[in-house]
């Protein structure tokens, strides 16, 4: 990928089904939005089934230097074969996360599908951290010379060997491969840390959700990037249940982009959520906001409204809790104890998939 990158290549990530949908949005504005400050925006396209059928989508957007990810099954989606092999016939090379023929097939090891889309997310966040440091360490990538000392920047909390020097590449890219399986342990246990710590919140949180929708109310979802997505996959899982449950009444607040742009354009960015809180929320409906850091300034408002509002409110939030903790600001607060944002997202998809879950197995009595 990063050779790809640095030829003037793209990736292209696509996918139709309304999960699959989230992910490419996701790893869309990771690369083009690195949150990693100082990281340089890495051209990243998402096609998803609003666009059409996707191999048509493909065969007018692909490149030869470029990287087509996919997202999906063939049973979800029949289409996906077709746009792969119109990518692969276009000289991209591609990466698939189930058992269909591509040049990178990740299966996860998991039948459960909220497991093997975290599995997935985790994959492509460490992808996307790992384009990073071979893009930027002039020895990793062919046609370029090995420098004595090489200066990684803002990478260095990723990856602090790097700056060491480059007289032995292949023990820099095994110290990266270890790196990896680290990462693999920390989520592990950032997913551990926010289901157990947070396990009462939970069990809260979806008694509240399922008094809501069993009183014929609604779920209103919302968040900012990369969080924006998991409001989207969130709706997803209440529109679109794969596991057979009831499908629920949820709206997701970052989709309707005319909606979003004239208010940011015309009031500002901090109300381009409390102002859909006004226009749709109804005393008794819910509120699930994302934020990696507890601070982000929309997302406070619309906490604010919803509350004036007599909306019940939850939040994921990241790093201490940031403001929405220390104010408690929203009714149910789940806080992911880590400073690095893909890590906190990723833990955060483990607790909303659990609330989902829960929301068909409690007692509203019970609570």
């Amino acid at each position: 990928m990063a050779e790809r990158f640095a030829r003037g290549g793209r990736l292209v990530a696509f996918g139709s089904s309304p999960a699959a949908r989230s992910d490419v949005r996701h790893v869309a504005v990771e690369f083009v939005h690195p949150v990693i400050v100082g990281k340089r925006a890495l051209p990243a396209i998402g096609l998803a089934g609003e666009g059409g059928l996707l191999a048509r989508q493909v065969a007018l957007v692909i490149e030869p230097e470029d990287i087509a990810i996919a997202f999906g099954t063939e049973e979800e989606d029949p289409d996906l074969v077709a746009a792969l092999a119109e990518a692969q016939g276009r000289g991209a090379i591609t990466i698939v996360f189930s058992p269909t023929p591509a040049d990178w097939v990740f299966e996860p090891p998991s039948r459960d599908s909220f497991i093997r889309q975290e599995l997935v997310e985790t994959l492509y966040h460490v992808l996307w951290e790992l384009v990073h440091v071979f893009f930027e360490h002039r020895g990793l990538l062919r046609g370029r010379d090995a420098r004595a000392v090489h200066d990684v920047g803002a990478s260095s909390f990723l990856y602090p060997f790097l700056s060491e020097g480059e007289h032995d590449l292949e023990s820099i890219v095994a110290d990266v491969g270890h790196s990896v399986l680290l990462k693999a342990n920390e989520i592990g246990e950032l997913r551990e840390q926010t289901l157990t710590e947070n396990q009462s919140e939970l069990l809260r949180a979806a008694g509240a959700l399922r008094e809501t929708f069993e009183a014929g109310g609604k779920l209103l979802a919302l968040g900012n990037g990369g969080s924006a997505t998991d409001a989207m996959d969130v709706v997803a899982d209440f529109r679109s249940p794969p596991q057979g449950w009831p499908a629920r009444r949820a709206l997701d607040l970052t989709e309707d982009t005319a909606i979003l742009t004239a208010i940011a354009n015309d009031v500002g960015i901090d109300a381009i959520f409390a102002r859909q809180i006004i226009a749709y929320g109804r005393p008794g409906d819910a509120v699930l906001a994302f934020s990696t850091s507890g601070n982000s300034r929309n997302v406070i408002e619309a906490l604010g409204e919803a509350r004036r509002q007599r909306l019940k409110t939850i939040a994921l939030v990241g790093y201490g809790g940031g403001r929405i903790a220390d104010e408690g600001l929203a009714d149910h607060i789940v806080v992911t104890r880590s400073e690095h944002i893909p890590r906190i997202q990723e833990a955060q998809a483990s607790a909303y998939h659990v609330l989902r879950e829960l929301v068909e197995l409690v007692s509203t009595e019970a609570d």
